[in-house]
């Protein structure tokens, strides 16, 4: 297989691990997006900036604070789903009887915003993160060399992942969530706070950007462009997977951080655009996505 490839066992291995590194947090990203779409209907094109935010307040903590990596896997999520709760309150609850373009337009303006004020004040070139000690060094594998901190993040967005889904599709909670969204005055009838239940889970979803983006910062730098270079392809990722389908984002998110890493090894010319390959294929052949509904 690998003489047919014309590549070596190592450069091949270290090019998916690379994939799978992606795929983490295409699954991580569109997550959250799913979270947001599936439960309160809103295109949030703010994630990728809040992704962003993330990966700053970590920094901030570190430099102004001297608070590490693992205050931050807990602060920065929880920073960025407060920020995000406040804006839900202020902003995005006006629009939810209204066509999806407002909502898309409105979190794209913050998206700008929040963008345009970290660039004003660091600059656009990022700052460096250390690998906590913890996670430094790394295991040969025989075949490669897998660096400690990259199959760390593997395995926590799989956990997170993966526990988000069971979390909404398996337990009450989930069931109340789901319940809200479709017949939001039956389940305030049974005393549930509903209003207090969608900002918690837009916060939710923003959360889950912020802790993409503290996991990312020790591997690329932390920018106020972090974001942006991301969310187009994180939303083509949604798209394929499916709008509002967890399991799809989870599922296309590495799927397709493995297909870029292949790519990469076959035709790199083509890595950069094979997300959009597959998402213009798949919208012809089945327009919800491979795991969305048809509405």
């Amino acid at each position: 297989m690998f003489d047919l490839l014309g590549v070596s066992p190592q450069v091949l291995f270290g090019q998916l691990l690379l994939g799978l590194i992606n795929g983490s947090f295409y699954a991580l990203l569109s997550l959250g997006l799913a979270v947001i779409f599936g439960m309160l209907n809103v295109i949030n094109f703010a994630h990728g900036a809040l992704y962003m935010v993330g990966a700053f307040v970590a920094w901030l903590l570190l430099n102004y604070l001297g608070l590490g990596y693992w205050w931050a896997l807990f602060l920065a999520p929880t920073v960025v789903g407060l920020v995000g709760m406040a804006l839900e309150k202020t902003m995005l609850s006006r629009l939810y009887k209204l066509d999806h373009l407002y909502g898309l337009l409105l979190t794209f303006g913050l998206a700008l915003i929040l963008e345009g004020a970290f660039r004003h004040q660091y600059g656009v070139s990022g700052q460096p993160y250390p690998i906590p000690d913890l996670l430094k060094g790394g295991q040969n594998l025989g075949f490669m060399f897998l660096p400690n901190y990259r199959g760390w993040v593997v395995a926590a967005s799989l956990i997170v992942c993966f526990g988000t889904w069971f979390a909404i599709e398996r337990t009450r909670l989930g069931a109340y969530l789901r319940a809200a969204t479709e017949n939001p005055v039956l389940v305030q009838a049974f005393g549930i706070n509903v209003p207090v239940m969608v900002s918690l889970t837009y916060a939710f979803g923003v959360a889950l950007a912020g802790l993409a983006g503290v996991l990312a910062a020790p591997i690329y730098q932390v920018s106020p462009l972090m974001g942006s270079n991301l969310i187009i392809i994180v939303f083509a990722v949604v798209v394929i997977g499916g709008m509002g389908s967890i399991l799809g984002a989870i599922v296309t998110g590495l799927g397709l951080g493995l297909m870029e890493g292949l790519t990469k090894v076959v035709y790199p010319e083509a890595s950069n655009i094979v997300v959009f390959v597959v998402m213009a294929i798949v919208l012809l052949i089945k327009p919800a996505g491979l795991f969305g509904r048809e509405r």
